[in-house]
């Protein structure tokens, strides 16, 4: 008799997880009460979906600042590579893009899911449309998983649930209180990847740009004094503080708050080093010499910025460009460079990307991803207390303890639950 897996959710580490039992020879029931798998696979990258990060096996686990260690084994049986072949033999082209992230080529999240939930198929799993509420045990083994409408036999159980972000998805923190209930450690759960509040100086709130979002400027993060993260790219100012690409990747590195002080400095012209932006602004303060120093930014700045920076830099908006002094053009200098944004805190979990904290991954073997508590039960994906930056890294944990747990599963011995 096959040995009979049940994974619970239907995420990307579920259908992985799913797909690698069943190939391994199991009889596996997927156990997912949304109306479509891969829900939150779905709106990834904007709808485009990371499906991982073309780096070596060093650069995944340089990435991941949260438990990196315990995923060697897991990333080192299925790295990226593995990864691209698994969705290239799916049908699924992929293409690999700044910073070697990989995306289908097609730009389309469903892309990804559509593969898997056809695979699954192919391969006979059962989805049930159901939501487990219990893990049954006997002789200190799984047996079954009771969900709502059923019970259903099982050798193994994968629990593969996501974190706390994004519930909307069905990330609600079932597989957390499953875990718990028996015996497992869940540690302190937060969002990572999140959005931040913040003010831009004192009397000066983010609501005043909300809206503008700034493409191609650099940020530096400090932590106290310490220069903690530098990028580039894209950010949103809103009613709270600010969001985008650049601030979700800054988030993961900000871990101490309330017990460190944060703030962003935004390099509105990194193209320009400090002297080409002074010559600059002398271009453009002849063209406008004659003009109130408030009108003299159009040809440099969005217009929402204009009143912002003026009043960073000190210089009173009606005074004349050509009164405007050698002084007051570095003070401008020097916003433009480094326009400030005091950090206050982030966003709640349930706006994060990913969860970090979770199932403590001591209590699991990083080889095969079963717990070293409970006999036959696995873990995979966001539920465990790992986590990593944005770029694909993510999911390429999902995809790797997925695949560990799975064929782990299929392959358990011991007796048949009666």
């Amino acid at each position: 008799m096959s040995k009979r897996v049940a994974v619970i959710g239907g995420g990307p580490a579920g259908m992985m997880a799913a797909i690698t039992a069943a190939e391994g020879g199991a009889s596996v029931t997927l156990l997912e009460p949304n109306e479509r798998l891969g829900k939150k696979l779905n709106i990834t990258g904007k709808g485009r979906c990371n499906v991982t990060n073309d780096a070596p096996l060093e650069g995944l686990l340089a990435n991941i600042p949260r438990n990196g260690k315990f995923l060697y084994s897991a990333f080192t049986r299925w790295g990226s590579r593995d990864t691209v072949a698994f969705f290239e033999h799916l049908g699924v082209p992929l293409k690999v893009e700044r910073g070697n992230r990989v995306f289908p080529v097609s730009d389309r999240a469903f892309d990804i899911s559509a593969a898997l939930e056809q695979r699954l198929k192919a391969l006979h799993v059962r989805w049930a449309h159901d939501r487990a509420l219990d893990i049954e045990m006997k002789d200190g083994a799984v047996r079954a998983v009771r969900g709502e409408g059923e019970a259903y036999p099982a050798d193994a159980v994968i629990l593969a649930t996501g974190g706390v972000s994004y519930p909307a998805t069905g990330s609600t923190g079932d597989g957390h209180r499953l875990a718990a209930s028996l015996g497992h450690t869940v540690t302190e759960l937060d969002g990572s990847l999140v959005p931040l509040e913040g003010v831009i100086a004192p009397g000066i709130p983010c609501t005043r740009l909300q809206g503008l979002s700034l493409r191609n400027v650099g940020l530096t993060v400090y932590e106290g004094k310490k220069k903690l993260y530098q990028d580039f790219g894209e950010l949103l100012f809103t009613h709270f503080g600010v969001s985008g690409p650049l601030v979700l990747s800054a988030s993961a590195h900000m871990r101490h708050f309330g017990r460190k002080d944060y703030r962003f400095e935004i390099d509105l012209k990194p193209a320009l080093d400090q002297a080409q932006l002074d010559k600059r602004l002398l271009s453009d303060f002849r063209k406008y010499q004659n003009h109130d120093f408030r009108n003299a930014l159009d040809d440099l700045l969005p217009q929402k910025l204009i009143p912002v920076v003026i009043e960073l830099s000190g210089i009173p908006p009606q005074e004349k460009v050509h009164d405007i002094t050698r002084e007051q053009r570095q003070a401008l200098l020097a916003v433009l460079k480094a326009f400030p944004v005091e950090i206050t805190g982030k966003r709640p979990a349930a706006e994060a990307i990913v969860t970090t904290g979770g199932v403590k991954v001591g209590e699991v073997d990083p080889r095969t991803m079963e717990s070293r508590l409970v006999r036959g039960l696995y873990f995979a994906g966001e539920l465990l207390d790992a986590d990593a930056y944005t770029g694909g890294f993510n999911l390429q944990i999902a995809w790797a303890t997925g695949r560990a747990a799975g064929a782990a599963a299929a392959q358990q011995e011991g007796k048949e639950t009666q």
